[in-house]
């Protein structure tokens, strides 16, 4: 559809018209249906277009950088950060796409606070980067490297011992390194 077309519409009709495109929407029963429609609807240019913004709007709800959308859709930076915008804005009708489909699909587990955990921990890394840090290292770690970890990390509501215990090891490692040094 052309950008600028020679008659304007009004606000309302504008308005009028969306509501009516918005009640046509919501008629159609099936997917092949709706599918249907916007084939009538849309350029092929067109129906790409929204398909890769409502595909777009997943990933980054879902969790994806930039980077990884550009990759995988093969979109600009600037078309990425559109529809971030709008989803920071609003994206309610966004969110609820994406919740509904996950819910309609069997095996779909519905939206927990571990999806909005894993938004804000996207949203707000420099905040949440030792949290973010001990995942990335737990993913790469072997089996033994993971029971290890899990030890220290049940420790950790000791707080007064364990940073007692790094205070000796950094005191040993720097007792280490100065014997190494006069050694040389």
């Amino acid at each position: 559809m052309a950008k600028n077309s020679k008659s304007k519409l009004t606000e309302n009709e504008q308005q009028a018209l969306l509501v009516e495109l918005c009640q046509a929407m919501v008629s159609l029963k099936k997917p092949e249906e709706a599918a249907r429609f916007l084939q009538d609807l849309l350029s092929a240019a067109e129906a790409e277009m929204l398909a890769k913004r409502v595909k777009i709007a997943k990933l980054l709800i879902n969790g994806s950088t930039y980077e990884e959308v550009q990759r995988d859709l093969k979109v600009a930076k600037g078309t990425v950060a559109r529809v971030s915008t709008w989803l920071a804005l609003s994206g309610d009708g966004f969110r609820l796409v994406e919740k509904r489909s996950k819910s309609s699909q069997p095996s779909a587990v519905k939206e927990s606070v571990d999806d909005v955990w894993r938004m804000m921990k996207r949203r707000y890394p420099l905040h949440l980067w030792p949290e973010i840090l001990i995942e990335e290292i737990f993913k790469s770690a072997s089996v033994t490297q993971k029971d290890k970890l899990k030890m220290i990390l049940d420790r950790l509501g000791e707080k007064e011992q364990v940073f007692a215990e790094l205070q000796k090891k950094l005191q040993l490692g720097r007792g280490r390194m100065r014997k190494t040094e006069l050694s040389q």
